[in-house]
């Protein structure tokens, strides 16, 4: 599955991204005929919370409309209406970019990442895409506890 979050879900992308799907986030500015056309395009579900993208001829086909307002909200709304499950390839995608994580074996990969995550035997991974290293860190032991929390709330948001 294919996804793009307009330029108020970036952060909702952002966690997406983290739960391993393609998401590509919205240029600020973009207007809504272009966001349209390229989802269309590159056979993506724009994500978004803007309900006048719903007037669109085909919209339907293309736009899922979010009606809750926060971060979590959406993205148990999202679960529902896509199906999305939270766990599906965790950090597999640069949360920068989107590309995919290869693992990084490379000397100079590794001298860029700490000692101490280095000592505790962390894989280490480089974003095809951008360069980017990833390692296990609390950072991400607190991500993965909220992509788990979110892929067990099985109720829609109660705000909706």
């Amino acid at each position: 599955m294919k996804l793009l979050c307009d330029e108020m879900l970036k952060r909702l992308g952002r966690w997406l991204r983290a739960a391993g799907y393609d998401t590509v986030l919205d240029e600020d500015g973009t207007t809504d005929r272009e966001l349209i056309e390229r989802a269309q395009r590159e056979g993506r579900w724009l994500i978004t919370r803007d309900a006048k993208l719903m007037e669109y001829r085909h919209a339907r086909q293309t736009v899922v409309l979010l009606l809750a307002n926060s971060v979590e909200d959406c993205a148990l709304e999202l679960r529902h209406k896509l199906a999305i499950d939270w766990l599906y390839r965790p950090f597999s995608r640069c949360l920068e970019c989107n590309a995919t994580l290869v693992v990084a074996a490379a000397q100079e990969d590794l001298a860029r990442v700490p000692r101490e995550a280095l000592a505790r035997g962390t894989e280490v991974f480089r974003c095809s895409g951008c360069q980017r290293l990833y390692w296990q860190g609390s950072h991400v032991r607190r991500m993965r506890a909220k992509l788990e929390k979110w892929a067990k709330i099985s109720e829609m948001p109660k705000s909706l």
